[in-house]
């Protein structure tokens, strides 16, 4: 199974629609891609777009129920683990690195993305981070980041604890990138790449969260899949 993990350097930098964008983009060069999502929390609070488990079924070119892309799903904007405590509901890592492959396999796809949830050292169970789900699956790691003051530490704190896993880092893709870009924006985004050796992608503002949409946003990043 070839697939990808990502992951942000926090809670709302973007990360669902790169995760989006990369299913959208692969979906439109003609590779069958199933979405997956362990947790989904926050649903309580109203967005302007579709629910992250949602935009992902969207995007997947492999006719998901948004139910099949996240097999938890809570209201709270809380952690995951504080989210199921909520819900006397108890999440095991086991049975999510299950729940992933299985996706996969229903849907018969090529390619697996996977969405994280928030950063990586967010527990999804009392005693498992996004970081261990990651690892039991194996796959490269995307970091989507802001590219406003602040994400140069946040980017590479990200990428060490990634790699001090034994993590693959693909790549970081900066987002909602400006146009034109700041000054501070390119710094961030050359710095990053010279001091994590890795490749900055940029992912700009989407109009709207339809398929189109998004595999025009990930007609722009590199193919990492």
């Amino acid at each position: 199974m070839r697939g990808i993990f990502v992951t942000g350097t926090g809670t709302g930098v973007g990360k669902s629609v790169v995760a989006a964008a990369i299913c959208a983009g692969l979906a439109r060069r003609g590779v069958r891609v199933a979405a997956f999502k362990p947790v989904v929390t926050g649903l309580d609070e109203p967005g302007g777009w579709p629910p992250d488990h949602e935009l992902l079924a969207l995007a997947a070119s492999a006719g998901q129920d948004p139910e099949d892309v996240s097999p938890y799903r809570f209201g709270p904007p809380v952690s995951p683990h504080l989210a199921a405590e909520l819900a006397g509901v108890e999440l095991h890592i086991d049975a999510m690195v299950c729940a992933a492959h299985a996706a996969a396999a229903e849907a018969e796809a090529d390619v697996l993305v996977v969405e994280g949830v928030g950063g990586l050292l967010v527990p999804l169970t009392r005693n498992h981070t996004v970081r261990d789900l990651a690892v039991a699956l194996g796959f490269p790691l995307v970091v989507a980041a802001r590219p406003s003051l602040g994400t140069i530490s946040h980017s590479l704190l990200t990428v060490e604890a990634a790699r001090c896993a034994g993590l693959a880092v693909a790549g970081v893709v900066m987002t909602p990138w400006p146009e034109p870009p700041s000054v501070m924006a390119k710094s961030n985004r050359e710095t990053v790449a010279r001091l994590g050796t890795l490749e900055v992608a940029t992912l700009g503002r989407l109009p709207d969260g339809s398929p189109a949409s998004l595999a025009a946003g990930g007609a722009t990043l590199p193919r990492w899949v």
